[in-house]
């Protein structure tokens, strides 16, 4: 069941990047919660190709159709199948690759287990995949949102070695959404459209880092041992395609404190208990602790650059190959919205285990 995550609130996304389409079928979700595409589609509008000039001009509209699980505006209980129709599509621009494995893409592993492949654009190991989970995590966001309080945003962090400067707890949507590289620090945002622009022209792409946070979680939602939250977290995360690192709080750099220095001291106010800091991250023996919960994900830079690279053929023969077709120079802008999607799929899952074990 490789293609479906969760448990209670489980999703299982579908099709390949140059077939008829993709999609995903949500099973678990609540009943009777109002639900149209017009829920749906922002978060598709936030996450398909050609929206702006640094990453993939791919011309999708990427319009979501409810199939199944709704009637008159509001859920059944029902399995909820969504569908979005591939309509640029050019598989020619893969021809090459039928017979050539791409450097640092799944075409080899794919083959190596598999014995097929689909070469056209990669097929489910594209990023295409994550269409069904952006529209799956609107839905997951929805029932955060309006039964429990809890706010999901992620912003680009860090472009190469462009650092922004940004609050998690006062982070806001509008600001990370009034640039198009989807970061918070103007000053920071104005640096990293001009060097991805710069890596677009010279054929190449470059890698950096998401944050994302959650508000309003309150305490209890996780499980001990195997099932901690920030465990599925960062399986949901490096579930992404081209993630390479996660950390949650004070991550790596937590390794330069002392003890005294990392605890997060508890007080309590007005019947409720609080952390003085939050380097846990909001999560402590893998059950959320009331604060904000905050992580970064490493993303790398996109596999295809405009450039001849060495590779071997499907007779395991040196070769070399020039990548083509349409691809982002930098997937961040982009990766924005997938982060919060699978933030919202993991956390309205737990939300259900948590009502459905304590009540």
């Amino acid at each position: 069941m490789a293609s479906t995550f969760g448990q209670l609130f489980r999703i299982t996304t579908w099709g390949e990047s140059h077939g008829g389409g993709v999609g995903v079928v949500v099973d678990g979700c609540p009943p009777r919660l109002k639900l149209t595409e017009a829920d749906i589609q922002p978060d598709l509008d936030r996450r398909r190709p050609g929206q702006s000039k640094i990453v993939s001009p791919r011309q999708e509209s990427d319009t979501v159709q409810i199939l199944s699980g709704t009637f008159g505006g509001k859920t059944l209980g029902t399995p909820i199948c969504l569908w979005v129709k591939n309509e640029d599509a050019r598989p020619e621009a893969y021809a090459e690759m039928k017979t050539k494995f791409r450097p640092s893409h799944a075409d080899f592993t794919y083959f190596a287990k598999y014995g097929i492949r689909n070469w056209q654009g990669g097929g489910r190991a594209s990023a295409r995949e994550t269409v069904g989970r952006v529209a799956a995590g609107a839905i997951a966001k929805k029932i955060l949102r309006e039964c429990h309080g809890v706010e999901i945003l992620a912003y680009v962090k860090q472009v190469q070695m462009l650092v922004a400067d940004v609050n998690p707890a006062r982070v806001k949507l509008k600001d990370i959404e009034s640039n198009i590289v989807r970061c918070p620090d103007k000053t920071a945002a104005e640096k990293m459209i001009r060097l991805i622009e710069k890596m677009r022209r010279a054929g190449d792409t470059v890698g950096g880092i998401v944050e994302g946070i959650a508000r309003g979680v309150p305490a209890g939602w996780g499980e001990p041992v195997f099932d901690k939250l920030e465990a599925d977290l960062a399986k949901a995360m490096l579930s992404l395609p081209a993630s390479k690192a996660f950390e949650i709080g004070s991550g790596f750099s937590g390794i330069t404190l002392t003890g005294r220095e990392h605890n997060d001291p508890f007080r309590a106010r007005g019947g409720k208990v609080f952390t003085t800091t939050n380097f846990s991250g909001g999560i402590q023996g893998g059950i959320s602790n009331g604060q904000t919960i905050f992580f970064r994900v490493a993303f790398k830079p996109v596999a295809t650059v405009m450039h001849e690279q060495d590779t071997v053929d499907v007779q395991f023969r040196n070769t070399t190959l020039k990548g083509r077709g349409r691809h982002d120079p930098c997937v961040l802008p982009r990766a924005v919205p997938m982060v919060e999607a699978m933030t919202a799929l993991v956390l309205v899952d737990h939300a259900l285990r948590h009502k459905a074990q304590c009540g």
